[in-house]
């Protein structure tokens, strides 16, 4: 049940008056990472929150209960379908119910500024129209189940280098067309129950250190009334209280300590009615989520594997692969003509459910492509395997023939208050495997030294290689021998505790007995992440990798069945080491050193019947698409990756993907090229020099010139083919919020096989004497995907209105619609040779309104 604003305040303004000054101040920021306080004596229960966008990982970041992963946004934002998207979050609903959450931090809506974004797989898409209108229908979904979205991370968070300190520019008008179009977007549409703030500044500031974002546009201009949370370790002032921000995440209170809370308002840097407003909110999300009501507990974490999930996610997951060549209809295979297939690369027997960081999590199973061929084609065709390429960024946990000393596998961590390990620990935990972490465990807070120790029996004798970090200054000892010593902290805490850390890496002489092995480490001494939330804690990891299997030619081996098989199935791509939240990526090369780019020219130039399967949630340069019959992109497609994937290849989903984003040839060829990410490492600025024009906006000026983008945005293939004929045009566009033009065409199936087509709907806006500024050559204003069967026809329509032909007119500080001829394209991309009608609507008269 979704109750009305009214309803939801009723009787809460009096809880509200009820509460001391104290307990008002308690409830300003949440209890622990994941839930916010209660106050027992008013019968006000504690909510809990759970990551992430696209599934609900519970309170454990590494090893907790396993839940449903669904596609990355970047995929779901791949199927161009809205119906699908609100299937999904439907259903991350009731997977955070298993959690005992009711609220869900997703989904993530930042445009994509760069290819090299590091976290551009959790959002959805380079244009803000379709960004907006999925993560509408996502909200919608999961909030039908009440269990509330959080909207992120608002505002400007495109980069992750130097995310916590980054001061960006950006101009008033790329703000409010491109960054703040899909939150206004899902704001207005989909009433979401939270939003959160973000950590860079924007123009000097913080986002909850002025009244501009959270205030004047998020509430007054946007009309929002639902509650705003900071992103972990966000909040920057204890003035955000007064500048709209309602609960700092996580707890316990690092800016709004109850100390600071009442100097603040003994000062009158915020007042009374702030507090109570703020307060507010959070009761109202309570009651949204029913905690006053049936679900006033919190149930233990469950894991729930759903068969109706697993379908979902291996539909929306092979909906989302985009087919970018496919020469003399080599795909679907063929298993008449097919005898062996070589499944090759080093994603082949890796299943890319998702992406690193925040959005990672224990699955409750994952298919690798490796999987999903054996099971089902196992008895058909022959299938052979080589991973082709090493792309390892950190070796692998050390888990293997580990024991601790209670008899159980992996390691026992001890902790201790002290500078060394003597006497009694006074905590202890058990880990499966080579690494631990202190964050986000309240039972190890303060500890000054933590001992890890296993007793090891390799497998095979030789001569292995290991891998060691630590958080701050340690040290590795195999049977009381040092072998390894961090004096220093590790330079990146964040890049560590995401496992993409610099290792010392040796190799030890491994004999057939048993060795112990003991960590000693400390604290990092400062934070090295700019990021208070990992301040004083320890962390280690232990990495290990056989020598037989880092010293074998897996190239040649590839190469040598490449010859042999009729099929050679590449998969390649980025893992987590390499695609995560906290790091930008340094190239738009496949990692790593150019191993993955060789092996596939390497197969390419013995078997012509070579396939490409990229998993990335990024486009990379493809220096050998020349060479190749198929190339598809995965992007990360949940759990269910494998059989995705084998669904499209084998025909059994035809493929109807249309890529979310512009594919460049070369990230030099991007208008921010030198102004992101790793280019603002040392300075801590930078500038959105390229404005309003993002992605396909950018490229649409540089067609039949050096920069021609590779694929253009909204591109995509088929196994059939359509036929988009007779469109029209109706209505106008006025200075009317109800006023909408409809645009309709005919979409045929041409072809022999079942499959989808979306018709997208770009304009034009006038040029010559019309053009009050310049603006981008078209935008998207619409999208209608169809499905029919071969020889079908059916009607699809677009419906648009002033939102999609305005600009900002900085100077009026509104919107504004020019006079003049607008182009009406319907097209199936963004490219000029995807257009297939066009069509023209005429504004007799500019204008200006509010947003």
């Amino acid at each position: 049940m979704v109750l009305a604003n009214g309803d939801l305040t009723r009787g809460l303004s009096d809880l509200v008056d009820r509460m001391t000054l104290d307990e008002k101040i308690l409830m300003l920021a949440a209890k622990n990472i994941w839930e916010t306080h209660s106050v027992d004596r008013l019968g006000i229960p504690s909510l809990k929150v759970t990551d992430g966008p696209n599934g609900a990982r519970g309170g454990d970041f590494f090893d907790g209960t396993t839940a449903a992963c669904f596609p990355a946004c970047v995929s779901l934002a791949a199927t161009f379908n809205r119906g699908l998207s609100r299937q999904v979050g439907k259903a991350l609903g009731q997977e955070a119910i298993t959690k005992g959450a009711y609220v869900l931090l997703g989904p993530t809506v930042c445009c994509h500024r760069s290819p090299l974004g590091g976290r551009n797989f959790e959002a959805f898409s380079e244009d803000p129209f379709l960004s907006g209108a999925l993560a509408s229908e996502y909200v919608k979904g999961l909030q039908g189940e009440r269990v509330a979205a959080t909207v992120k991370h608002f505002l400007a968070n495109e980069q992750d280098t130097r995310r916590f300190s980054v001061n960006q520019t950006i101009s008033e008008r790329a703000l409010r067309e491109i960054y703040l179009k899909p939150f206004e977007m899902v704001a207005k549409d989909a009433d979401p129950w939270a939003f959160m703030s973000s950590y860079p500044k924007i123009n000097g500031m913080h986002v909850d250190a002025q009244a501009k974002f959270l205030v004047d546009v998020l509430r007054k201009e946007w009309g929002y009334e639902g509650l705003v949370m900071s992103d972990w370790g966000a909040a920057s002032t204890v003035e955000s209280v007064r500048y709209g921000l309602d609960l700092e995440m996580p707890g316990p209170a690092r800016q709004r300590t109850p100390e600071a809370v009442h100097k603040a308002l003994k000062e009158g840097r915020i007042s009374a009615a702030d507090i109570d407003s703020r307060v507010l909110s959070t009761l109202k999300l309570l009651k949204q989520t029913g905690k006053f009501d049936d679900r006033k507990d919190t149930p233990k974490e469950q894991a729930i594997d759903r068969p109706e999930h697993r379908a979902l996610i291996r539909k929306a997951g092979s909906e989302g692969i985009v087919l970018l060549k496919n020469d003399n209809n080599i795909l679907p295979i063929d298993l008449g003509r097919t005898k062996k297939i070589a499944l090759l690369g080093p994603l082949a027997t890796y299943s890319a459910a998702h992406g690193g960081g925040s959005a990672s999590l224990k699955c409750h199973y994952k298919v690798s492509p490796y999987d999903a061929f054996a099971e089902r084609l196992g008895d058909q065709v022959e299938i052979t395997h080589s991973k082709g390429a090493h792309i390892f960024r950190v070796y692998p946990d050390i888990d293997s023939g580990c024991t601790n000393s209670r008899g159980n596998p992996g390691f026992l961590a001890e902790y201790f208050m002290a500078s060394s390990p003597q006497g009694t620990p006074f905590h202890v935990n058990e880990f499966p495997r080579g690494s631990f972490t202190t964050l986000m465990d309240t039972a190890v807070t303060g500890a000054q030294t933590v001992r890890f120790t296993t007793t090891y029996q390799p497998p095979v004798p030789g001569t292995h290689y290991l891998s060691f970090s630590g958080l701050g200054p340690s040290k590795l000892y195999i049977n009381d021998v040092l072998i390894a010593d961090q004096q220093s902290a590790i330079p990146d805490a964040m890049g560590f505790f995401l496992g993409v850390q610099e290792e010392i890496r040796v190799q030890y002489p491994f004999e057939s007995q048993p060795y112990t092995i003991a960590i000693e480490t400390h604290p990092s001494p400062t934070s090295n992440s700019e990021l208070y939330l990992m301040d004083d804690q320890c962390s280690i990891h232990l990495g290990f990798i056989p020598q037989s299997e880092m010293e074998h030619d897996v190239l040649a081996e590839a190469v040598a069945l490449a010859k042999e098989a009729d099929l050679a199935i590449l998969f390649v791509g980025n893992t987590t080491q390499w695609e995560t939240e906290g790091q930008d990526l340094s190239s738009m090369t496949l990692p790593a050193d150019g191993t993955q780019d060789h092996l596939i020219a390497s197969v390419a130039a013995v078997n012509p019947n070579t396939i490409v399967v990229n998993t990335t949630g990024v486009p990379v340069e493809l220096p050998w698409l020349d060479d190749v019959s198929a190339f598809l992109q995965a992007w990360y497609a949940g759990q269910e990756t494998g059989n995705a994937i084998l669904d499209v290849l084998l025909g059994e989903a035809c493929p109807s993907g249309k890529l979310p984003i512009s594919w460049p040839k070369k990230y030099a060829h991007t208008g921010c090229y030198g102004n992101f990410g790793l280019d603002s490492y040392e300075s801590r600025e930078v500038e959105y020099v390229e404005g309003v024009f993002v992605g396909y906006r950018w490229f649409d000026g540089q067609w039949g010139g050096e920069k021609e983008v590779g694929f253009p945005f909204g591109f995509g293939l088929s196994y059939t083919g359509f036929e988009v004929r007779g469109a029209e045009i109706a209505g106008a566009i006025s200075n009317d919020a109800e006023g909408k033009v409809r645009v309709s065409a005919w979409v045929r199936n041409v072809g022999a096989r079942a499959g989808a087509e979306t018709v997208q709907v770009y304009l034009e806006p006038p040029v010559g004497e019309g053009a009050a500024v310049e603006r981008p050559a078209k935008g998207l204003v619409g999208f209608a995907k169809v499905e029919l069967q071969p020889g079908e026809e059916k009607s699809v329509e677009v419906v648009f209105g002033r939102d999609g032909a305005a600009y900002w007119d900085e100077e009026a500080g509104r919107w504004a619609v020019s006079k003049g001829s607008y182009g009406v394209l319907v097209a199936t991309s963004s490219g000029p040779a995807d257009v297939k009608e066009r069509l023209v609507v005429e504004v007799e008269s500019g204008f200006v309104f509010e947003a």
